[in-house]
């Protein structure tokens, strides 16, 4: 976790991972990344009309205007933190930062106005866990201390699950949390506690997981059995991995009830299968 780079719009929600990634920089002397992708109206973006230039520069002022405000901050005191503005699409300014810096983490603020679901479908965000390669911190609320016990992956056990296990597994390490592998068990895919026990022990068998336990919930959904389970573990994270449209869409496409949905308040950590 030496290198995170954070995406910015300055927001609110900006500012929360931005608090979180320099929580987590000072813990493992990691440097800081901040990424602002300039959201600049159309007609500036695709015209090669040299009359735009001076509309063009005032929006670049601007961002830097904004990240010399954010300096100013007083969590940012003697903390040293590389600037940098895209003029792309956001998933694609992330994706050309993660390739020229090296970085091993992306920490996103997500507004949770419109609840969890909203943290992953039609958002920034989750065009960003779709594509990004390198891990997802997804943060939704304020945190003084970024300190997690109990941190929740979800999987399904199959072998292409693999890939995301270990990445998973180093960073809870790194965190010094326990991992608690969770198996939702669902009407629409049931399995008995020893075929879904054998499942989970053959998956693990051999991959050298430290710190962890096998957990087995039972509920109507896999997107209430993580919260569910989630909550009644006392957790900090969850964390699972996604390939594609796959993954994220499985887990969190549009099955959450309204009530469900306003008690995830805990950050979400995806990874690449």
């Amino acid at each position: 976790m030496k290198r995170i780079l954070v995406p910015t719009d300055f927001s609110a929600q900006a500012e929360n991972a931005l608090k979180v990634a320099i929580n987590l920089a000072q813990k493992h002397n990691s440097e800081i990344y901040v990424l602002h992708s300039m959201e600049m109206p159309l007609h500036l973006a695709t015209t090669g009309d040299s009359g735009s230039l001076p509309e063009s520069l005032f929006f670049i002022k601007l961002a830097e205007k904004r990240f010399s405000e954010l300096r100013e901050k007083p969590y940012l005191e003697d903390v040293a933190v590389n600037e940098t503005i895209g003029h792309n699409e956001i998933y694609e300014d992330i994706e050309e930062a993660c390739k020229k810096n090296n970085i091993d983490l992306i920490v996103m603020g997500s507004n949770g106005a419109s609840g969890f679901k909203e943290m992953f479908v039609g958002s920034n965000t989750e065009k960003v866990v779709r594509t990004s390669k390198t891990p997802v911190l997804v943060i939704k609320n304020n945190h003084e201390q970024f300190d997690v016990t109990d941190f929740v992956f979800a999987t399904d056990f199959s072998e292409e699950g693999r890939g995301a296990l270990d990445k998973a597994q180093k960073f809870a390490k790194k965190l010094g949390a326990k991992m608690h592998l969770l198996f939702v068990n669902t009407p629409g895919d049931f399995k008995t506690s020893v075929q879904a026990q054998n499942i989970m022990e053959n998956f693990v068998r051999g991959m050298g997981v430290e710190n962890y336990t096998l957990n087995i919930y039972n509920d109507t959904s896999v997107e209430k059995g993580i919260l569910n389970f989630a909550k009644h573990a006392n957790a900090q994270l969850i964390g699972m991995g996604t390939h594609g449209r796959k993954g994220i869409s499985h887990f969190f496409n549009g099955s959450i009830s309204e009530d469900m949905v306003n008690h995830a308040n805990m950050p979400v950590i995806t990874f690449k299968i």
